[in-house]
Order: structure tokens, then C-alpha cells, then sequence
């Protein structure tokens, strides 16, 4: 087992209203063990609702991150938020190029590392996301896909400027549709992707990335993907919205 610590994170995606995110928050702090819970806990919840999380989170020891962030610190950018917003708000933490953002919000590399390289400047960690679809694995593109997405993520940013950065692996065919990468199967990409960091940053940096696996993770494949030697940790995703599926990820998780 390798020192970095791992993160469990739950992206609530758009659920939940501030009531109901403070009320899952307390009922996530109150299952928790006391004392060393062995991984690092974040939620994200809608923008409306990081304040009510905050709140519920109450120095305790579950974070909470925004789930996206534009690169202007304030301006004429009607529906953004900036990151001097998501800090002062309580967010150590932030959620930039999800594949539904690329998706559907047109969200390419090169925004996805100006809102990387924001997140940085203003005291934030990204959770920095990237994974193939469906079509390109079959086609055998995995590799080169999330090479490219990763090295156009990063772009220029310099490995002082990088530090605390988490990559988080969601292969795109398994979010949202129960399909789920085999532990090995997982592996091979994040074993990829820290050697790619490697030849990026340097084999020093790369050994201390935190690198995420995303899709479909639930409490019976948590322990089996979590124990793979590049897996840190998971970005979940329906599975957060429910207290007991998400301690029930950070119990096997972190056996």
C-alpha cells in the first residue's frame, strides 16, 4: 500500500436543495469513526447549497468543493463563479472538467486548464477530471485520449504551482449507467496516468498524486478498485447521495 492518503469525494451533481445537503452532511459527520478515518472526505453540492454544507460541516473532518469554476476572479459572466467566491464560501476543494461539463457545457482542455490554473491561484485543489467514452475504447483510443486530456489540462502550469493537484479517472461509459471498470481494468489507466504525470512533472511528483477512480464506485467494488496500487480513492457519484452507500465506500475503502 502506497502513503498517499486517499479521498473519498461525492459529486451530488444537481441534487439536492440546502436543507436537504445540510441534513445529508450531519447524517454523513455522524457515521463517520471517531478518530483516524484513514482517507480525506469531500462532498460537493450545488453552488446553492455549499453554504448550508458548509454549515453542517462545522470543522468537522468532511470538506466540501465546488463542482466548477470560471477562471475570471468577477466580471460580466452571467451563471459563473469564481474562485475567491468558492473559497470564502468554504470550499478547499473543486470539481473542473467533468465529463458531463464536457459534455454538455462545451467544456474543452483548454478551458478545463485555465479553470485548473484558476482554481490554483486562489487557494482551491482541483479535482481534475478526464476518461474516454465508450466509442473510444472500443476503438482503442483510452491511452491517447486522457494523454491528450491530461496534457491539455495542465498545459504550461508548472509543477510548484501544481501541488495538491488530484486527477480523477472517470471512464465515461461507466458514470451514471452501473457499468463499472474492472479493478484491472482501472488500474492499467491510472498506472498510465502516473506515468504520464511523470513525464510531466517528474517521478517525485507523480508518486504523490492522488489519482480518483469515477464511475458506478458503490460500496461492494469500492474495497477491490480502492486496493489497486494507483487507485486513491474515489469520485462517486449516485452513490454519495445516500449517507449509507457513501460511508459504506469509505468503510471498504479504507480497510
Amino acid at each position: 500500500m502506497n502513503k498517499r492518503v486517499p479521498i473519498v469525494a461525492g459529486n451530488w451533481k444537481m441534487h439536492k436543495t440546502p436543507a436537504e445537503s445540510g441534513a445529508l452532511v450531519k447524517e454523513i459527520r455522524t457515521g463517520l469513526p471517531a478518530g483516524d478515518l484513514g482517507c480525506e472526505v469531500i462532498v460537493a453540492p450545488p453552488f446553492t447549497s455549499i453554504a448550508a454544507a458548509v454549515e453542517a460541516a462545522a470543522a468537522g473532518p468532511v470538506r466540501v468543493a465546488g463542482q466548477n469554476l470560471f477562471w475570471e476572479e468577477k466580471g460580466a459572466f452571467t451563471g459563473e463563479i469564481s474562485g475567491p467566491m468558492l473559497k470564502e464560501s468554504g470550499c478547499s476543494h473543486v470539481i473542473v472538467g467533468h465529463s458531463e461539463r464536457r459534455q454538455y457545457f462545451g467544456e474543452s482542455d483548454e478551458t478545463v486548464n485555465r479553470r485548473i490554473a484558476a482554481a490554483l491561484q486562489y487557494g482551491l485543489v482541483p479535482i481534475f477530471c478526464l476518461g474516454e467514452t465508450l466509442e473510444e475504447r472500443e476503438a482503442g483510443k483510452t491511452f491517447e485520449v486522457v494523454e491528450t486530456q491530461l496534457k491539455g489540462g495542465i498545459g504550461t502550469i508548472r509543477p510548484d504551482d501544481a501541488a495538491g493537484l488530484v486527477v480523477a479517472y472517470e471512464p465515461v461509459w461507466a458514470i451514471g449507467t452501473g457499468r463499472t471498470a474492472t479493478p484491472d481494468q482501472a488500474q492499467e489507466v491510472h498506472g498510465f496516468l502516473r506515468e504520464a504525470l511523470a513525464g510531466i512533472f517528474g517521478e517525485d511528483f507523480a508518486g504523490g498524486v492522488r489519482i480518483l477512480y469515477g464511475g458506478s464506485m458503490k460500496p461492494d467494488n469500492a474495497g477491490s478498485l480502492m486496493g489497486q496500487s494507483d487507485i486513491d480513492g474515489g469520485l462517486v457519484g449516485g452513490a454519495s447521495l445516500k449517507a449509507a452507500d457513501f460511508l459504506g465506500i469509505i468503510r471498504e475503502g479504507t480497510k
